[in-house]
């Protein structure tokens, strides 16, 4: 059994990705590890290089900009990158640039891709997720944040990226997985209040066509934590490879968890998910077997 993994990247430096800890952290678990880099304004290609393991392999990619309506031009490069992996391996491991996975589910990834290696029924495992807000200590637990996604997919030519990236599918149909228990940690709202306001007027861009965009990003200085609608405190530990990028942390951001800024609706949805652990009328990008 073979495990290739892949990734897309562009402007890492000027947006502050994680991407250095995003790509160790699934290194242990693949045999090689795509990187397409897109046309950076940045040293985006060194700080790939810098990280020396020889499973990398770097290619590059110019961005389709006139994609980028609804996060298109993601998937597409997603697309590239996916095509890009060994042909004989078995499973593909997808981490994106604000994605990383803790040491303590190395095991039981490799575990369910070698159980599952040979039931053909299944295309892709499914990882449980963490969405840090504003600080390393504070994770999104309303409905706005997805409970899973699918992270590992069976190396094959029909699946594909869907929509802005976030999952896969067979041209219109979701996927068939299995759940498995690990989970992905999720820092893509974890920013200097200035670092966050500036990567969502540059990230911004492969969402909104340029009107929207300036509507979607007010001119502030800085980026606004206090518009979350639940949080909860987080007391686990954080992967290894995030230990430097952690102490370095240089600002802090103040919440009230007591507040909780959801509709009627949602506030009983809340409850009824948090005494039962079940999430009513949630939107799944694949079907579990």
């Amino acid at each position: 059994m073979k495990i290739s993994g892949f990734t897309i990247i562009r402007n890492a430096i000027i947006n502050d990705y994680p991407i250095v800890e995003a790509i160790k952290s699934v290194l242990p678990l693949v045999d090689e590890m795509v990187v397409l880099v897109g046309d950076s304004e940045d040293a985006t290609e060194d700080l790939i290089r810098s990280i020396g393991d020889p499973k990398i392999r770097i290619h590059h990619s110019i961005w389709d900009l006139s994609l980028r309506t609804g996060g298109r031009v993601l998937a597409v490069e997603t697309n590239k990158s996916f095509q890009l992996i060994s042909p004989d391996s078995t499973w593909a491991f997808y981490i994106q640039a604000d994605e990383a996975v803790h040491e303590k589910y190395y095991d039981a990834i490799k575990k369910a891709c070698i159980q599952y290696k040979d039931d053909l029924r299944v295309d892709g495992l499914l990882f449980k997720y963490l969405h840090f807000y504003g600080t390393y200590d504070y994770v999104g637990d309303s409905r706005k944040w997805y409970l899973n996604e699918v992270r590992i997919i069976r190396n094959k030519s029909s699946i594909s990226s869907y929509r802005d990236a976030q999952g896969f599918r067979i041209g219109n149909e979701k996927i068939a997985v299995k759940r498995i228990d690990a989970s992905i940690y999720h820092y893509g709202w974890v920013k200097n209040p200035q670092l966050m306001k500036d990567k969502q007027k540059n990230v911004g861009q492969f969402w909104f066509d340029d009107g929207s965009l300036q509507q979607y990003v007010k001119e502030v200085e800085f980026f606004d934590y206090s518009g979350f609608d639940s949080l909860c405190k987080f007391s686990g530990t954080h992967p290894k490879v995030m230990a430097e990028r952690i102490a370095l942390k240089n600002w802090e951001v103040q919440v009230d968890l007591s507040k909780k800024r959801l509709s009627a609706k949602d506030r009983l949805l809340y409850k009824f998910e948090k005494l039962t652990g079940i999430r009513p009328f949630e939107f799944r990008n694949y079907k579990i077997i």
